[in-house]
């Protein structure tokens, strides 16, 4: 009699399935530390992102801001200048520099400086700023930065509060006393020639009379020829001339530029004028 299978112990298989379903803890576990890795990648690479937009920002806007040109007036006169900015971002900064006075100027900053500009003239300067810092600017004409010309811009800072404004007045040799006496006949012409920082006269003594001085600018920069106590000729720019006719009676005259600080220099003379 062949056994029955049917008499096996009903729930034989059932335990064998039962403990096939059963999970594996130390599998559980670690399933867990793979999702814990994973999530912690996930953040590390979320924050690296997020730094890295940050940092990529801040380049591009210091890059930007080196980048920029900004456009600064420059307005010169006896003795200041007006700048239509005092303060810009880092970058480059064209610099349009006008002479609105009577004589000469120019305008350094950063190393760099325009030419010798006269009245009515205008320069561009084109000076590139990588630091941030406050730049000295000044005219760097004799004695021009002493009586105010000068100042400073700032390169993204906060602008300085100029000083303010004070005039003053440069001294100059009082005239003598006015030559009087007879007056000669003669008639004389004299080329008087202006340089820096000197006059060249065709002759240094003439007989009483006529005297007719033709003045030229043969310098740089505007200049004057005052004969003192007698007459005082107009300022003249370079390449400009005047011409006038005075009656000299006999006597030592002295001359000199007016213009500041010239006669300082060197721009003074004497001439004789004989009976």
């Amino acid at each position: 009699m062949h056994p029955d299978t049917n008499n096996e112990p009903p729930d034989r298989f059932h335990r064998a399935d039962h403990f096939t379903d059963r999970p594996d803890r130390r599998g559980v576990s670690s399933l867990l530390k793979h999702a814990a890795v994973a999530s912690a990648l996930v953040v590390l690479a979320a924050a690296g992102l997020v730094a890295g937009v940050a940092t990529t920002n801040a380049a591009d806007n210091q890059s930007h801001a080196s980048k920029a040109t900004s456009r600064v007036t420059v307005i010169a006169r006896e003795f200041s200048f007006k700048l239509s900015k005092r303060s810009v971002p880092r970058g480059t900064v064209i610099f349009t520099v006008v002479n609105k006075g009577k004589i000469t100027h120019n305008f350094k900053i950063a190393g760099k400086t325009t030419r010798k500009l006269n009245p009515g003239q205008k320069a561009t300067l084109k000076v590139k700023f990588t630091k941030k810092r406050r730049y000295a600017y000044l005219c760097t004409i004799p004695g021009h930065a002493k009586l105010g010309m000068k100042g400073v811009f700032s390169v993204g800072l906060k602008a300085v509060t100029p000083p303010p404004t004070k005039t003053t007045t440069p001294t100059t040799t009082p005239p003598p006393t006015t030559t009087t006496g007879p007056i000669g006949s003669g008639h004389t012409t004299v080329q008087v020639g202006m340089f820096e920082y000197r006059f060249d006269l065709s002759q240094s003594t003439m007989p009483s009379g006529q005297v007719t001085f033709v003045i030229t600018n043969k310098g740089q920069q505007v200049h004057n020829f005052d004969i003192l106590g007698v007459k005082v000729g107009k300022l003249l720019s370079p390449g400009q001339s005047e011409t006038w006719t005075i009656a000299l009676p006999a006597g030592g005259y002295s001359d000199q530029c007016d213009v500041p600080f010239h006669a300082g220099y060197g721009m003074v003379g004497s001439f004789t004028v004989t009976p």
